[in-house]
């Protein structure tokens, strides 16, 4: 058992691509936690998407031992954290089991929104926070500048900021020094109960061994052939194995307050492991559970169909396993005349629907089709009742509305100045936000304030702020409520037949722009049909856009070698006639590629 004094949890928080995994990789290799022939780039970050993204997906503990310059040999507890503001719940859920943060900040872009975000969440779970400057290697870091920035807008002392390059391996070691000296000890929080206190902040399925929980023991200890209870569920299971991350998973003998772990306990029901439950001891339990995570509500929800129909239940399998270890997913059945049975499922953010996509399909090897993505309406009826709109196809008509609502931001956007204009021009025009004010942020630095929808935010919002700052500018936002707005539902019509998953929720002054996009966008994406195909928007009790597919045609003409103008002309006839019972009864064949229509309106904008 180590001595609970000489342990240090600790995290890392920054912005994205700041150098957080670099960093764990250079305090691996000083502390030679790894094999040099094993070691490799981005270590920690396991999965193939993350390594090619760049950015973490999923908080990584891991354990490692550093002997201090006063002798004492210290356990340090990490967790490499996700810096996207679509993953801040998982950084959330890392900081409840620690006692400090290292908020690390690029040299060559300073503070950025992300950054402030992530620092003031660490300041909610009274976190000891430790300021490192990072990538001071390059030509261009400007790192006196940088320091009055976390110390303007984070409120960080000039002695408790270190210099390193998580690259070079430069001041790591003042780092280190500064966690062991700064950061207090799990007993710093009065952990000294003799009954088992732990609590789960992740969780992932393994074939072999069932559901294995990540947890910070908080008091007590647990070892094998305990008898543990999860306090949420009341069931109770015998450990099978207990471990540590030191990075890989290293079974030991027991586990012991303050530590951070694994525990194997034959868990098959993915619905008993939740998230943010408390472990105590089945035969000596505590009397109330550890303060878990609120929960988190997604914003953002999407059809979610199978590429073939009998893998649906394949589907919700993966679905459950995912949202073991991204308790912010949210599932239920639905089915669509055009997509058949799949589900309606929730999402954080754009990226957070990306990398769920691309988890299934990578790690589970299933073919999936996403409908477009919308946000959380509320609709008050002329009968009084009260709706939420999770999906376009329920939007009611308009004689039963009294009322809608949409979600609202509040959007923060860190940039230079020579950008605000466009900026401003970007969330205010083409977004319908509202501007609000701006602020300083240091030398050359601006924050620019606005309320702005977030159905237009999730859509490319980020990408052209992106394009429009060339990459300087960064973005953090936060749900402020509903607010009433002028929306309506755009349905389209296919062959005079309403396809449901393009149906669309849309500002009245955004309806006709948007109609005329799409139908000719699908028009070029649907194939030709041996008969005529109308394509029309239908909004507000009225077809407001139309585009036709012509009709493949056949050389009826071909064999007919001679003879009177009127046998050509009585074949052209029977041709007519058969092309008007063609599209009388056949049905259109749409490609999966229509469905993601409505992402790719404005690709050809420029």
């Amino acid at each position: 058992m180590f001595d609970p004094n000489f342990i240090r949890n600790i995290a890392i928080i920054a912005h994205i691509d700041h150098g957080k995994t670099t960093l764990m990789d250079r305090i691996l290799e000083l502390t030679h936690s790894i094999d040099e022939r094993n070691m490799r780039e981005q270590y920690l970050d396991s999965m193939d998407l993350e390594r090619e993204k760049g950015i973490t997906i999923k908080s990584h503990p891991v354990k490692v031992f550093y002997t201090g310059k006063d002798g004492n040999e210290y356990e340090l507890n990490i967790l490499d954290t996700p810096g996207h503001i679509d993953f801040t719940y998982e950084v959330s859920r890392s900081l409840a089991a620690c006692e400090g943060a290292i908020l690390l900040v690029d040299a060559t872009q300073g503070v950025q929104a992300q950054t402030v975000t992530n620092t003031y969440l660490a300041m909610e779970n009274n976190l000891e926070i430790i300021g490192a400057i990072n990538k001071i290697d390059l030509p261009t870091a400007n790192i006196d500048e940088t320091m009055l920035e976390i110390n303007d807008l984070v409120g960080i002392e000039a002695d408790s900021i270190i210099p390193i390059s998580a690259k070079t391996g430069e001041g790591v070691t003042d780092l280190l020094e500064l966690i062991i000296q700064k950061v207090p000890s799990p007993l710093s929080k009065g952990n000294t109960s003799d009954k088992l206190k732990g609590l789960i902040f992740d969780a992932k399925y393994d074939k072999y061994k069932g559901i294995i929980v990540y947890c910070r023991i908080f008091g007590g200890k647990v070892k094998k052939g305990d008898k543990i209870k999860l306090m949420a569920s009341n069931a109770t299971y015998e450990v099978i194995e207990v471990g540590i991350f030191h990075p890989e998973m290293i079974e030991t003998e027991d586990l012991s307050a303050g530590e951070i772990g694994y525990i194997v306990a034959g868990i098959k029901d993915i619905e008993q492991a939740r998230v943010g439950d408390t472990i105590t001891d089945a035969l000596n339990p505590i009397e109330k559970p550890l303060p878990g995570y609120k929960e988190v509500k997604p914003m953002v929800y999407a059809g979610l169909y199978p590429g073939l129909p009998e893998y649906y239940e394949e589907l919700r399998k993966a679905l459950e396993k995912l949202k073991l270890n991204d308790a912010s997913l949210v599932f239920t059945p639905e089915s669509s005349p055009a997509m058949g049975y799949g589900f309606r499922v929730g999402f954080l953010g754009l990226l957070h629907m990306d990398v769920v996509k691309e988890r299934l399909q990578r790690e589970f090897e299933l073919a999936v089709i996403l409908t477009v993505p919308s946000v959380i309406y509320k609709a008050k009826l002329r009968n009084g009742e009260e709706i939420e709109i999770t999906n376009p196809s329920e939007f009611p008509d308009e004689d039963l509305i009294e009322k809608v609502y949409e979600p609202f931001c509040k959007l923060d956007i860190i940039t230079p100045p020579d950008y605000m204009g466009d900026l401003i021009n970007l969330a205010q025009v083409e977004k319908r936000g509202n501007f609000s004010h701006v602020s300083n942020a240091g030398k050359n630095r601006v924050v620019l304030h606005f309320e702005i929808p977030l159905a237009d935010l999730i859509f490319d919002f980020f990408d052209k702020m992106k394009a429009i700052s060339k990459g300087y500018a960064s973005m953090d936002y936060e749900i402020t409520g509903y607010k009433e707005s002028n929306l309506v539902k755009l349905e389209i019509l296919i062959n005079r037949e309403k396809v449901d998953a393009l149906s669309y929720v849309v500002h009245d002054s955004q309806s006709y722009t948007l109609a005329r996009k799409l139908v000719d966008k699908l028009r070029d994406l649907i194939p030709r049909h041996q008969f005529e195909i109308p394509i029309q928007a239908y909004c507000k009790g009225k077809i407001i856009a139309r585009s036709t597919i012509k009709a493949l045609r056949k050389d009826v003409l071909q064999k007919c070698y001679g003879g009177d103008v009127t046998r050509k002309m009585k074949l052209l006839e029977k041709q007519k006639e058969g092309k008007k019972r063609m599209r009388e009864i056949g049905k259109v064949n749409i490609p999966q590629e229509a469905f993601l229509a409505l992402l790719k309106v404005n690709e050809d904008e420029e």
